[in-house]
């Protein structure tokens, strides 16, 4: 069994204080950490996960479509269409390991030694400029009838994903250009109908990442993971919210019937 195919076997198991067995911490889950640590703690110490959303299949299907595309041109080492009308000077990367490094629960993996974690990523496209230097690229889809942007703040996670996927390739020894790209396309709402097919519109958006957040985190959650005390909620939590105003209706409502039984 390969080392990463032990670890698959392995990831579903909660994190045990003290122990020498390595830890894997996924970019989502980093993600989660940064969000709100209470969830963090819950859903790695104690698999107490946050419920899930609903699995997004058009933004897959998306995603494998443009992987193709991108990869006929990686089989030629000639540039995308979109990368010469954007004016980048690159062409689709051609590696060994691409597709373990797009592979879900697998990615692009880095073994932190202080703190014996394993992070890893699952990236959808590396493109290498003329300077040998690899650029992180990752899809979105949408459908709204404004231009696509990078300028929400809940876009904020976007940019991190990037960022971490940078410093991943990085502590592999890579070159990495600081700015990546989001091959980012949009349903089209103003047709006059559906007639079997959806039309996009696709933009490739440059962002200059900064991944010298990532080591200081990773080394917060190798702490939050040892200690026994539930983190504090974050205030912007939904869920957090939800739990304890659930619970407090819950709780009243508990002790309303209780008086009641008693009179």
């Amino acid at each position: 069994m390969a080392n990463w195919e032990s670890y698959m076997v392995e990831r579903a198991q909660a994190y045990k204080p003290g122990q020498s067995a390595t830890f894997k911490v996924s970019r989502s889950k980093i993600d989660d950490f940064v969000n709100c640590q209470r969830c963090f703690w819950l859903d790695r110490r104690l698999k107490i996960r946050k419920p899930d959303t609903p699995p997004f299949s058009i933004n897959k299907a998306v995603d494998e479509l443009l992987k193709k595309e991108f990869d006929t041109y990686r089989s030629k080492q000639q540039p995308h269409p979109m990368m010469i009308e954007h004016n980048i000077s690159a062409i689709p990367y051609e590696h060994k390991n691409l597709n373990q490094w797009r592979q879900n629960f697998v990615g692009v993996q880095f073994l932190h030694k202080p703190t014996n974690l394993l992070v890893f990523g699952a990236v959808d496209d590396i493109w290498v400029n003329d300077d040998g230097e690899l650029i992180v690229v990752d899809y979105k889809a949408t459908a709204k009838k404004s231009e696509v942007s990078l300028d929400a703040p809940w876009q904020v996670a976007y940019k991190r994903q990037l960022e971490v996927y940078q410093w991943l390739l990085r502590q592999n020894g890579f070159k990495v250009n600081p700015t990546g790209y989001f091959v980012y396309t949009n349903g089209r709402l103003d047709p006059e109908g559906f007639f079997d097919k959806v039309e996009f519109r696709t933009k490739v958006i440059g962002y200059k990442g900064d991944d010298s957040w990532v080591e200081p985190t990773i080394i917060k959650i190798k702490e939050c993971l040892e200690s026994n005390d539930i983190p504090d909620p974050s205030t912007d939590c939904q869920y957090c919210k939800y739990a304890r105003l659930r619970t407090e209706l819950t709780l009243n409502e508990m002790g309303i019937k209780t008086k009641k039984a008693k009179t």
